[in-house]
């Protein structure tokens, strides 16, 4: 994974601030007013909790990656490129919702373009390695 600059450090970011987001949530950490729009609707709580999965899926090939590189194994370029795909998928779809529901708040705009943006770098370079 050194032929990759950063995307070490990208994959524990992603990875643990997936968990992090995932434990302040299900703590009820993070202030009401920084909630997104109409959090207390149950449609919107059980289509911010069906992210849970993924995200989750996210964070354990993103770290299955990184342990597979450092053993210097060969397959952890599938599991890399596999976790970028899923990370861009994250981002897009929530990006998607909040475009379509016109909310903007750049809160939550800002962490999901950063899962839509980073594996588009990185996914061509490893599809043709």
């Amino acid at each position: 994974m050194q032929d990759y600059k950063g995307l070490n450090l990208l994959f524990l970011i992603t990875d643990i601030g997936f968990i992090l987001y995932w434990s302040i949530t299900l703590l009820h950490v993070i202030p009401k007013e920084y909630l997104f729009k109409d959090y207390e609707n149950p449609i919107l709580q059980a289509w911010n909790w069906s992210f849970l999965p993924l995200d989750l899926f996210i964070s354990f090939t993103g770290f299955y990656s990184l342990l597979l590189s450092k053993q210097e194994n060969p397959h952890w370029k599938q599991f890399a490129i596999l976790s970028l795909t899923l990370t861009f998928t994250s981002g897009l779809q929530a990006i998607s919702f909040w475009a379509i529901g016109n909310d903007y708040n750049i809160s939550w705009w800002i962490p999901n373009l950063y899962l839509f943006i980073y594996p588009i770098y990185y996914i061509p370079k490893l599809i043709r390695s």
